[in-house]
């Protein structure tokens, strides 16, 4: 089920902008539509909602959010496994595999590489199987 545009739009735009997969249509001042076969349910066009005018899959009105207050992901490498699968579900590619930092492990391991590209969907953390990503608020993360 995926996110829907309510009458409350006032077709800003806002939401067609921020949108990782195009998924958001419409002519600017009119009430937009959201094509349930692109929308992956990051939750991004709910989050820079200035209106109140798009439902979350459930039917509730999606939280607007400050982008300051958008999360990251924050990865422990110690319990990181190197799967790679965190980087793979990304939309919009903002995480990465990145050189070991010791000189004990020989595998890449996963870091935030675009910071500001972050969505806050927290797909990452939901994919990893050990747990090893948290979703902090952006203000707690150094670019």
């Amino acid at each position: 089920m995926a996110y829907s545009i309510n009458q409350d739009c006032k077709g800003c735009q806002a939401c067609v902008r921020n949108c990782p997969t195009q998924a958001i249509s419409g002519v600017r001042h009119e009430v937009h539509t959201i094509d349930s076969q692109k929308c992956i349910d990051c939750g991004t066009c709910g989050r820079v909602c200035p209106y109140g005018a798009v439902n979350e899959p459930g039917g509730a009105v999606a939280e607007r959010v400050k982008r300051s207050d958008w999360v990251r992901p924050v990865i422990d490498h110690r319990t990181c496994i190197s799967c790679g699968l965190c980087v793979t579900i990304c939309p919009v590619s903002c995480l990465g595999m990145d050189e070991p930092t010791s000189r004990k492990s020989a595998e890449e391991l996963p870091v935030l590489k675009v910071p500001l590209a972050c969505l806050g969907c927290g797909f990452c953390d939901a994919v990893c199987p050990v747990g090893a990503i948290t979703l902090v608020p952006k203000s707690s993360v150094s670019d």
